[in-house]
């Protein structure tokens, strides 16, 4: 989303017409009020803060399901063992080993 002029708020005029600017996000705005001349924090509709929220968690979930499924691949062409191969070879080096 572009903003305009109108959609950066210094934090003392954010203070003076909160409820006006509350009333411009509802309708769709988004808000960047700034401190010092810089930006500080954000003002969006709840719902679309919910949105982001969800698109962030598929996100998230999709790189897991990629690196799964990498790791699968690994272990179908021999790339990589699967873990109970591995402990199991683990275990019978550690029984051949003699005590000492």
């Amino acid at each position: 989303m572009a903003f305009s002029a109108s959609d950066v708020v210094p934090l003392t005029q954010a203070r003076a017409t909160l409820s006006d600017l509350a009333d411009q996000v509802k309708a769709g705005a988004e808000k960047i009020i700034t401190k010092n001349g810089e930006s500080y924090v954000a003002i969006i509709d709840a719902q679309r803060l919910d949105y982001y929220h969800q698109l962030e968690r598929e996100r998230i979930h999709l790189f897991i399901i990629d690196d799964a499924s990498k790791g699968l691949e690994d272990v179908s062409t021999g790339k990589a063992k699967d873990a109970r191969t591995t402990l199991n070879a683990i275990k019978r080096r550690r029984a051949a080993k003699p005590q000492g």
